[in-house]
Protein backbone atom coordinates (compact mmCIF):
# COMPACT_ATOMS: atom_id res chain seq x y z
CA UNK A 1 0.00 0.00 0.00
CA UNK A 2 1.38 3.91 -1.24
CA UNK A 3 0.22 6.58 0.75
CA UNK A 4 1.10 9.76 -0.63
CA UNK A 5 1.00 12.86 1.35
CA UNK A 6 0.54 15.61 -0.61
CA UNK A 7 2.37 19.17 1.22
CA UNK A 8 0.61 22.37 0.50
CA UNK A 9 2.14 24.77 -2.57
CA UNK A 10 3.62 27.55 -0.93
CA UNK A 11 1.52 30.66 -1.36
CA UNK A 12 3.45 33.77 -1.63
CA UNK A 13 3.46 36.42 0.54
CA UNK A 14 2.70 40.01 -1.13
CA UNK A 15 5.18 43.12 0.70
CA UNK A 16 3.40 46.65 0.84
CA UNK A 17 6.54 47.82 0.99
CA UNK A 18 7.67 46.10 -2.10
CA UNK A 19 4.54 46.99 -3.86
CA UNK A 20 4.23 51.06 -2.81
CA UNK A 21 8.25 51.20 -4.03
CA UNK A 22 7.33 49.49 -7.30
CA UNK A 23 5.47 52.29 -8.28
CA UNK A 24 8.28 55.13 -7.82
CA UNK A 25 8.77 55.15 -11.75
CA UNK A 26 5.45 56.44 -12.04
CA UNK A 27 5.55 59.51 -9.17
CA UNK A 28 9.23 59.34 -9.34
CA UNK A 29 8.64 63.17 -8.33
CA UNK A 30 7.06 62.24 -4.86
CA UNK A 31 10.93 61.04 -3.85
CA UNK A 32 13.24 62.77 -5.30
CA UNK A 33 11.54 66.76 -4.53
CA UNK A 34 11.49 65.23 -0.84
CA UNK A 35 14.73 63.79 -0.77
CA UNK A 36 13.54 60.50 0.79
CA UNK A 37 14.58 57.39 0.31
CA UNK A 38 11.45 55.74 -1.68
CA UNK A 39 7.45 55.61 -1.79
CA UNK A 40 7.44 53.04 1.38
CA UNK A 41 9.33 56.30 3.31
CA UNK A 42 7.23 59.19 2.16
CA UNK A 43 4.01 57.50 3.28
CA UNK A 44 5.19 56.56 6.27
CA UNK A 45 7.00 60.26 7.47
CA UNK A 46 3.77 61.78 5.85
CA UNK A 47 1.63 59.35 9.00
CA UNK A 48 4.26 60.09 12.02
CA UNK A 49 3.41 63.48 10.76
CA UNK A 50 -0.30 63.56 10.48
CA UNK A 51 -1.91 61.04 12.45
CA UNK A 52 0.43 58.22 13.93
CA UNK A 53 3.19 59.16 16.87
CA UNK A 54 5.33 55.71 16.29
CA UNK A 55 7.11 54.44 13.62
CA UNK A 56 6.43 50.42 14.05
CA UNK A 57 2.57 51.55 13.96
CA UNK A 58 3.00 53.95 10.99
CA UNK A 59 4.62 51.29 9.37
CA UNK A 60 2.24 48.55 10.26
CA UNK A 61 -0.66 50.41 9.18
CA UNK A 62 0.21 51.57 5.77
CA UNK A 63 0.97 48.26 5.33
CA UNK A 64 -2.35 47.09 5.85
CA UNK A 65 -4.10 49.98 4.35
CA UNK A 66 -2.04 48.84 1.02
CA UNK A 67 -3.11 45.34 1.52
CA UNK A 68 -6.74 46.26 1.74
CA UNK A 69 -6.63 48.67 -1.16
CA UNK A 70 -5.08 46.19 -3.70
CA UNK A 71 -7.20 43.78 -2.30
CA UNK A 72 -10.30 45.64 -3.08
CA UNK A 73 -8.78 46.63 -6.42
CA UNK A 74 -8.53 42.82 -7.45
CA UNK A 75 -11.95 41.97 -6.35
CA UNK A 76 -14.27 44.47 -7.66
CA UNK A 77 -17.88 44.19 -6.38
CA UNK A 78 -16.80 42.32 -2.86
CA UNK A 79 -18.66 43.35 0.48
CA UNK A 80 -15.02 44.96 2.06
CA UNK A 81 -14.46 47.23 4.92
CA UNK A 82 -11.75 48.57 7.12
CA UNK A 83 -11.92 49.61 10.95
CA UNK A 84 -11.04 53.01 11.81
CA UNK A 85 -6.89 51.62 12.62
CA UNK A 86 -6.44 50.07 8.97
CA UNK A 87 -8.56 53.00 7.38
CA UNK A 88 -5.49 55.82 8.56
CA UNK A 89 -3.74 53.94 6.10
CA UNK A 90 -6.23 53.76 3.41
CA UNK A 91 -6.58 57.14 3.45
CA UNK A 92 -2.80 57.92 3.35
CA UNK A 93 -2.33 56.68 0.42
CA UNK A 94 -5.72 57.93 -1.34
CA UNK A 95 -4.88 61.78 -0.45
CA UNK A 96 -1.80 61.35 -1.59
CA UNK A 97 -3.26 61.36 -5.08
CA UNK A 98 -0.51 61.04 -7.73
CA UNK A 99 0.13 57.68 -5.68
CA UNK A 100 -3.13 56.78 -5.67
CA UNK A 101 -3.45 56.88 -9.58
CA UNK A 102 -0.45 55.13 -9.96
CA UNK A 103 -2.14 52.32 -7.77
CA UNK A 104 -5.03 52.69 -9.75
CA UNK A 105 -3.43 52.49 -13.37
CA UNK A 106 -1.26 49.45 -11.86
CA UNK A 107 -4.21 47.24 -10.27
CA UNK A 108 -7.21 48.67 -11.03
CA UNK A 109 -6.98 48.31 -15.25
CA UNK A 110 -6.09 52.21 -15.30
CA UNK A 111 -9.55 53.12 -14.01
CA UNK A 112 -9.76 54.98 -11.33
CA UNK A 113 -11.42 53.32 -7.76
CA UNK A 114 -13.54 55.55 -6.40
CA UNK A 115 -13.20 56.12 -2.59
CA UNK A 116 -17.17 56.44 -1.30
CA UNK A 117 -17.50 55.67 2.36
CA UNK A 118 -20.92 55.48 4.13
CA UNK A 119 -21.96 57.88 6.53
CA UNK A 120 -22.93 54.80 10.26
CA UNK A 121 -20.37 52.53 10.55
CA UNK A 122 -21.61 48.68 10.04
CA UNK A 123 -20.46 46.42 13.08
CA UNK A 124 -21.87 42.84 11.02
CA UNK A 125 -18.51 41.17 10.58
CA UNK A 126 -17.34 42.92 7.81
CA UNK A 127 -13.94 43.66 8.94
CA UNK A 128 -13.12 40.43 10.04
CA UNK A 129 -14.25 39.04 6.53
CA UNK A 130 -12.04 41.22 4.72
CA UNK A 131 -8.91 40.42 6.51
CA UNK A 132 -9.55 36.97 5.34
CA UNK A 133 -9.98 38.11 2.04
CA UNK A 134 -6.51 39.58 2.10
CA UNK A 135 -4.99 36.82 3.97
CA UNK A 136 -6.22 34.70 0.86
CA UNK A 137 -5.22 37.43 -1.66
CA UNK A 138 -1.18 36.65 -0.13
CA UNK A 139 -0.96 39.66 2.21
CA UNK A 140 0.10 39.41 5.83
CA UNK A 141 -2.63 40.30 8.36
CA UNK A 142 -1.91 41.88 11.29
CA UNK A 143 -4.57 40.46 13.52
CA UNK A 144 -4.00 43.06 15.90
CA UNK A 145 -5.14 45.81 14.04
CA UNK A 146 -7.63 44.47 12.22
CA UNK A 147 -9.13 42.74 15.72
CA UNK A 148 -8.95 46.25 17.63
CA UNK A 149 -11.88 47.39 15.20
CA UNK A 150 -13.69 44.47 14.01
CA UNK A 151 -16.68 45.53 15.03
CA UNK A 152 -16.47 49.05 13.95
CA UNK A 153 -16.15 49.07 9.89
CA UNK A 154 -15.67 52.24 8.12
CA UNK A 155 -17.82 50.46 5.07
CA UNK A 156 -18.17 52.24 1.30
CA UNK A 157 -20.80 52.72 -0.30
CA UNK A 158 -21.07 50.74 -3.50
CA UNK A 159 -23.58 52.37 -5.28
CA UNK A 160 -21.15 54.31 -6.57
CA UNK A 161 -19.60 52.65 -9.93
CA UNK A 162 -15.84 50.85 -9.14
CA UNK A 163 -16.19 52.20 -5.14
CA UNK A 164 -14.35 50.66 -2.66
Amino acid sequence: MTVTIETPTPTRTRDPRVILNALEERVPDLVSSVDVPDLWEREVQLLLRDSVAVRSLAERILGQGIAYLITAMENPGVDMGVGKTVDIGVHQVILDTPLYFAFCDEYNGGAYKHHAPLIQRRRDGTVGRTAELLRRNGFNVDDELWGSDESDCSPCDNKVPDSH
